[in-house]
Formats: structure tokens, C-alpha cells, sequence
């Protein structure tokens, strides 16, 4: 099992962990059922692809909040 993280916005690749890891010692059991849904995908390998956000991205929404509006940061 390999957990994946990947931007939300413009998709590129943040880290993985591939070690075994129980995602409630990341914090996956603190999200609501919405956040999950939001942020998590489960494959049938085991592996888990997080939506996160990158600093770029994070920073271009901070000064243009109008951005929110959009599905991808990066169009």
C-alpha cells in the first residue's frame, strides 16, 4: 500500500509514502465524511491518492481569491 499526494489544482506530485503506514496516524480519521470524500481516493491495490495543495498553488489563492471559483488553479 503507497499513499500518494498530488495537488488538487494544477496536479503535480508532492510525495508518496510507501512504507506501511495506518492513515489514522495521518490525521485521515480527524476528516469529516465530506473531507474524505473531498480529499481521498481508494484504489483496489490498496494505495490512497490524497488531494492536497501545493505552495504555489496555496500562495496564487491567497492573493486572488476569486480563484476559489475555479475547478483548476492552472487552467
Amino acid at each position: 500500500m503507497a499513499i500518494h499526494y498530488q495537488c488538487r489544482h494544477c496536479k503535480t506530485k508532492l510525495g508518496e509514502i510507501v512504507q506501511q503506514v495506518h492513515s489514522d496516524s495521518l490525521g485521515f480519521n480527524q476528516l469529516t465524511s465530506q473531507e474524505r470524500t473531498d480529499m481521498l481516493t481508494y484504489h483496489s491495490s490498496g494505495d490512497i491518492h490524497v488531494d492536497a495543495i501545493c505552495e504555489d498553488c496555496h500562495e496564487a489563492l491567497m492573493r486572488n481569491p476569486d480563484l476559489y471559483e475555479l475547478d483548476h488553479v492552472i487552467q
